[in-house]
């Protein structure tokens, strides 16, 4: 296939190997919703306006993951082999390579290295104790 070529989500999945179609489509969505949180509406803006750095990037599919699954989130996000952030990277390279995504050149792979601890990002809330009931005095 010509380099220059833009594939189809489905082929650089098959390509690519590694993660499913299932985390393909969540990184391309989660950008759009991690742009919008940033940049708000983007209709009237040029692209170059709307770049989002790896580490926001990273943060963004987090909280989209947590907004869409729950409790959930991580998972789903490891039922796909996303165990790091930088599983989220290569996801995105991937699809920069094949002509789905942008990068600027100052956009590096590195970028999604160690952003965050998926267990401590991802875990639930902490409940407040109900074992015993509290009294209060008036």
């Amino acid at each position: 296939m010509n380099k220059t070529q833009k594939k189809t989500l489905e082929q650089v999945v098959d390509e690519f190997g590694r993660y499913p179609l299932e985390a393909f489509e969540f990184v391309r969505h989660g950008l759009n919703y991690t742009v919008q949180q940033i940049h708000g509406d983007t209709r009237a803006k040029a692209e170059t306006a709307c770049h989002v750095s790896g580490q926001q990037l990273a943060w963004g599919l987090r909280n989209y993951a947590v907004s869409r699954y729950g409790v959930l989130a991580h998972t789903v996000l490891n039922h796909w082999g996303i165990h790091r952030t930088n599983d989220f990277g290569k996801i995105v390279f991937a699809m920069v390579e094949s002509k789905l995504m942008q990068k600027t050149d100052d956009d590096d792979l590195r970028d999604f290295e160690a952003v965050f601890d998926f267990d401590t990002a991802f875990s639930a809330p902490e409940r407040p104790n109900t074992s015993s009931p509290t009294v209060f005095s008036l």
